[in-house]
C-alpha cells in the first residue's frame, strides 16, 4: 500500500512498531486478536486495527502539500478535513478557512469566494450541486479534490445500479457529509432513498409490501428521497449501497430484509429482478476496525477507551459495539483524562460530555481494552496510554512491554 507524507507529529514510534511487525508476522489479516501491553499494574490490549485509513492519509498529504506549495494564496476547506477535532484545528493554524460545518451549514458566503482562492475538498466528497457552484466561481473544483476512493466505489457502483434500473436504497446517516454526496450522486442515475438503521428498513420493508399506506413512505422519510419518486414505481426494482463507515453487520441486516420482503412480494424465482444482490460498499478500514474490534471484546476487561472525533462515524460505531460487552469512555484525546480520579467522555445517548469519577479499577493490575477511529492519529492514542501509565507507580518501560509482546 502506498506510503504517504504526513506530518510527523501524527506519527507513533511505538503503535508504528507494533503495527509493523503484526503486519510483517500477519500479512493476510488472518489474525485480527488484540497486542498485549503488560506494564505491570496495569495492561492494554491494543486492537490488531485502528488509526488513520488509506483515505485519512491521503487526505492529509494533499491538505498539506496544497498549503506548502500555494503560499500567499487564500486557501479553503469545504468543510471539515476529517472527523478529527486535532487534524482540522492543525489547519485552521495554517491558515486554513472552513466554508461550511459538517451539517451544511455556510460559514463563509460563496459571494466571498473568487476564482484565485483554492478550494479543498475534504475526504467524504461533496454534492454534485457544490461542484457546479464552485465551476460557476472559476474554482476548479478537482484540482484539489481528497475525496476517499473507497467514496468514490461507492458513487461507482450507485451508477451501475441506475444503469440497470434499480432504485437506490443508501444505508447511511442523511446530514452526514459522505452520505449527503453520495445521494448527490445516485440521484443522477437513479430514484434514491436514505435508512438510518433497520429500524427505518422495517417501515420500508412494510410500505413495499403494502402493509402501510404509500402516503406514509413521504411522511416518514421526508428529506431522504429523491425528487419525484414514486413509491408504486420506484420501489420495485432495488438494491443497496452504503456510507462507507456504518456498522457492517446493520448494512448485512438491511440488506438481507430487504431481500426477504422482495423474495416475499415477488416470489423467489423472481427475486432477480427485483434486488440487487450487491456485496456492502463499506471501505476495508472500516471493516478491518470493526472485526479486530469483535475480537477484543473477547477479552475481560475492566474497561474500554477509544480515541478519536465525538463527530466520526466510524468511531461512534466501535464505541457502541464496545459498550455493548464493558464500561466504555469515548475521548478525543489524552487532555480528557483529567485525573486517575476523574475522565471527561462523550455520551453518544445525550451527544454531550460527561464526567465519570473513579473510572480506573481499584485493584490491580488493571486491564484495558484501548482502539481508536480510522480518523485519529496514532500519536494521540500513545499520548492517551502514556497519560494513563502516569497514574501508576512501577510501571515497566514502554520499549521493553513492546518488545515483550512482539516476543510472544
Amino acid at each position: 500500500m502506498k506510503k504517504f507524507e504526513i506530518p510527523k507529529r501524527y506519527r507513533s514510534s511505538v503503535i508504528t512498531q507494533i503495527k509493523n511487525s503484526r503486519q510483517l508476522t500477519d500479512p493476510k489479516k488472518n489474525d485480527y486478536s488484540p497486542t498485549f501491553l503488560d506494564f505491570g499494574p496495569v495492561r492494554f490490549y491494543l486492537a490488531r486495527h485502528f488509526g488513520f485509513c488509506y483515505g485519512v492519509e491521503n487526505a492529509i498529504e494533499i491538505a498539506y502539500k496544497t498549503v506548502e506549495e500555494n503560499s500567499g494564496k487564500r486557501i479553503f476547506l469545504l468543510s471539515e478535513m476529517i472527523h478529527n477535532p486535532g487534524v482540522n484545528n492543525d489547519l485552521k493554524e495554517l491558515g486554513v478557512s472552513f466554508i461550511m460545518d459538517e451539517a451544511g451549514e455556510m460559514l463563509i458566503d460563496w459571494s466571498d469566494l473568487n476564482s484565485d482562492d483554492i478550494v479543498i475538498i475534504p475526504a467524504f466528497g461533496t454534492t454534485l450541486e457544490i461542484e457546479k457552484k464552485l465551476n460557476q466561481l472559476g474554482i476548479d473544483p478537482y484540482k484539489f479534490n481528497t475525496t476517499c476512493p473507497f467514496v468514490e466505489k461507492v458513487w461507482n457502483r450507485s451508477a451501475q445500479l441506475g444503469e440497470k434500473e434499480y432504485t437506490i436504497i443508501i444505508h447511511g446517516k442523511h446530514n452526514h457529509e459522505e452520505t449527503r454526496a453520495t445521494f448527490s450522486h445516485a440521484v443522477q442515475t437513479a430514484p434514491s432513498v436514505i435508512v438510518r438503521n433497520i429500524e427505518e428498513t422495517k417501515m420500508l420493508s412494510s410500505i413495499i409490501l403494502g402493509e402501510i399506506n404509500e402516503n406514509k413512505f413521504y411522511e416518514f422519510f421526508e428529506g431522504k428521497y429523491s425528487a419525484n419518486f414514486n413509491v408504486k414505481d420506484d420501489l420495485r426494482r432495488i438494491g443497496v449501497v452504503n456510507q462507507t463507515t456504518m456498522l457492517s453487520s446493520e448494512t448485512e441486516e438491511i440488506a438481507d430484509n430487504l431481500k426477504e420482503t422482495m423474495m416475499k412480494k415477488y416470489s423467489e424465482q423472481n427475486l432477480t429482478n427485483h434486488f440487487a444482490d450487491t456485496r456492502d460498499t463499506l471501505c476495508y478500514a472500516t471493516n478491518d476496525n470493526q472485526e479486530a474490534t469483535y475480537i477484543l471484546l473477547k477479552v475481560s476487561a475492566d474497561l474500554a477507551i477509544v480515541v478519536g472525533g465525538y463527530n466520526s462515524s466510524n468511531t461512534s460505531h466501535i464505541v457502541e459495539l464496545c459498550e455493548e460487552k464493558v464500561d466504555t469512555f469515548f475521548i478525543s484525546s489524552e487532555e480528557k483524562i483529567l485525573s486517575n480520579k476523574k475522565i471527561s467522555h462523550y455520551d453518544l445517548n445525550s451527544g454531550k460530555e460527561k464526567i465519570t469519577k473513579d473510572f480506573l479499577a481499584k485493584d490491580q493490575p488493571v486491564d484495558i481494552l484501548l482502539t481508536s477511529g480510522a480518523s485519529c492519529p496514532d500519536a494521540v492514542v500513545e499520548a492517551v496510554l502514556r497519560k494513563i501509565l502516569s497514574f501508576f507507580n512501577n510501571v515497566k518501560n514502554i520499549q521493553q512491554a513492546v518488545n515483550k509482546a512482539l516476543e510472544e
